[in-house]
């Protein structure tokens, strides 16, 4: 019975694979999602309930760094494959923050201008050339768990936790 299990197990998770790969096109470029189904959920408002919950299993969890499609903010039916940080949940969908390995700290004052802020969490395995990477702690992300391409790192607790403070500090 254990190994029809993980037989099961493996034949859904090729199945969700191949779903996602079919929806997401071609990888890091921008993409048009079809509205409906599929489609964003929308930003998050108010204010989250973050939590660090990572599990050592092929689902995206609080903690952890994972690829997702993450919509532009001005056109959200457009935008591009990239790493994000879970921070949490909102019914059955993960909560969010961008991420991106360019150095928001050299214009970090025009970035508030716009109201947009950056943590840095440093390098991790989630980036193939190990660059340092900052979160955007302004904006949290709505993401349905079946879009989350894979899982790319865990954040070490201490990092998470200065990402968290940014968080309830800019929203």
């Amino acid at each position: 019975m254990p190994s029809m299990q993980r037989l099961l197990e493996s034949v859904l998770k090729a199945l969700r694979s191949a779903a996602r790969g079919a929806q997401r096109g071609t990888t890091g470029q921008t993409q048009q999602r079809q509205p409906g189904a599929g489609g964003y959920a929308g930003d998050f408002e108010g204010t989250p309930r973050i939590s660090y919950e990572p599990v050592q299993d092929d689902l995206p969890d609080p903690g952890e760094v994972v690829w997702a499609w993450v919509p532009y903010e001005e056109d959200h039916s457009q935008g591009k494959d990239r790493p994000v940080l879970v921070i949490g949940r909102d019914g059955d969908l993960l909560l969010a923050l961008q991420m991106s390995s360019q150095d928001h700290d050299k214009d970090a004052a025009d970035e508030a201008r716009w109201g947009r802020y950056w943590v840095d969490v440093g390098a991790g395995a989630w980036d193939r050339e190990h660059r340092p990477s900052e979160a955007r702690v302004d904006r949290i992300l709505r993401i349905d768990p079946g879009s989350v391409r894979r899982i790319g790192a865990v954040l070490d607790r201490a990092r998470f936790d200065e990402v968290a403070d940014g968080v309830r500090q800019h929203t």
